[in-house]
């Protein structure tokens, strides 16, 4: 899990250096047809095998909310800091933990209730609506939360009954069907430097849904889901050494709060767990 977040952020990282230089629909369009090609040269002697599924709608809902939660946050991290962004996403832990409760049966106790409003509190310290420095661009990543903790839900369900290349192979076949269509009116001929960030969006892009796949399909959602906050380590170095980009001090703030509210359940349910 730790790895899948260190993938995603190289990938958030490159797809703030490149939208500005493509745009953003080239940019999702990028990340989504290059794992595609990736993923079906790497299954190549699994077919027709690895097209079997026992949910063709869940694996279609899976790849429709992994493409709507990307759209939010390169929207998001184009427009704030990287780790602004992030800070907020990093709520979605907290929204898996009362999905897995409510669509997976996996528990949520008083504490948890508790850790999710500590958190939504950490999250609106970040975004700050109604102050001088509030972005409408906050907004994004928050909503992105919510598509990305839909998508890990439905990960988790389906990683007990399908192979990991099945569902890596229809993560992205609707976000590369629909992106394919709407590329080609938005399309600008990039340079060498905007190729070279394209092909890392392709491998960072992979390399963390085969790692989030395969570790969803181990573990307990809600369990694996406060590892996430090491995200925020990696955005704001990536932001600090990419972008300079320093995070000031209510942002600090509101992800230290959104961060321990998460490990506080976690910690208090796994403390449980080891009574029982």
């Amino acid at each position: 899990m730790v790895a899948a977040v260190l993938a995603f952020s190289l990938m958030d990282a490159t797809a703030k250096a490149l939208s500005p230089r493509i745009g953003i629909i080239p940019a999702l369009w990028t990340r989504y047809a290059g794992q595609m090609i990736l993923v079906l040269f790497l299954v190549r002697h699994r077919f027709p095998a690895v097209l079997k599924t026992r949910y063709p709608l869940l694996q279609l809902m899976r790849s429709l909310f992994l493409l709507c939660a990307t759209w939010c946050f390169f929207i998001g991290i184009s427009n704030i800091g990287l780790a602004e962004a992030t800070a907020i996403m990093n709520i979605n832990p907290i929204l898996i933990t009362i999905g897995a409760a409510v669509f997976l049966k996996e528990g949520l106790g008083p504490r948890r209730l508790i850790g999710i409003g500590i958190a939504l509190i950490g999250a609106l310290i970040i975004i700050r609506p109604g102050a001088s420095v509030f972005s409408p661009y906050a907004i994004y990543p928050l909503v992105a939360a919510m598509f990305i903790s839909g998508y890990n839900l439905a990960t988790r369900f389906v990683g007990k009954d399908e192979n990991i290349w099945t569902s890596l192979l229809y993560t992205g076949l609707f976000g590369t069907l629909v992106l394919s269509v709407m590329v080609v009116p938005n399309w600008t001929p990039p340079d060498a430097t905007s190729i070279g960030l394209m092909i890392l969006i392709v491998i960072f892009g992979t390399t963390s849904q085969l790692l989030l796949i395969q570790a969803l399909s181990q573990g307990e959602a809600g369990l694996l889901a406060p590892f996430g906050y090491t995200g925020l380590i990696f955005a704001t170095f990536w932001g600090v050494v990419f972008f300079a980009e320093f995070p000031d001090m209510w942002t600090i703030v509101g992800a230290l709060v959104i961060a321990s509210a998460g490990i506080y359940v976690w910690h208090r349910e796994t403390f449980r767990r080891a009574k029982e």
